[in-house]
């Protein structure tokens, strides 16, 4: 049975969606810039929006058709191509900028997009040379 969403909680959902992406943003961007040290658990996330861990789940779920973990892997490879194609980092300091270990990175990069980070870097600059 659909359950039907009343106005006002249909307005919550949508907040609870928009704060929960800006709080994504925020987190990676605090990665990368060394003021965070770990990568926030959905429980972590969900305690910062004063939601219980299931509640984050469905509500994401109702709104946007996708668990979390969808929008915080997307999220996280977004970050990581960015890094690769416009920084000097090593892959090695990219992976534990991002809390990976290196070589756990290497397979969690390739699962998703096919190439591991090196061939994504160099299919990167190759397109971009001259």
């Amino acid at each position: 049975m659909t359950e039907v969403l009343s106005p006002h909680n249909k307005r919550r959902s949508e907040e609870i969606t928009i704060q929960y992406f800006e709080l994504l943003d925020r987190h990676l961007s605090e990665l990368v810039n060394g003021t965070a040290m770990e990568m926030l658990e959905l429980k972590d996330i969900a305690s910062t929006l004063c939601i219980s861990q299931k509640h984050l789940i469905k509500i994401i779920q109702e709104t946007s058709g996708n668990h979390p973990c969808h929008f915080y892997v997307h999220k996280i490879l977004t970050c990581t191509k960015d890094l690769l194609a416009n920084s000097t980092l090593t892959i090695s300091a990219i992976a534990q900028t991002l809390t990976y270990d290196p070589s756990n990175f290497t397979k969690f990069f390739k699962k998703y997009e096919g190439l591991t980070p090196s061939e994504f870097r160099q299919l990167k600059k190759a397109k971009s040379s001259p």
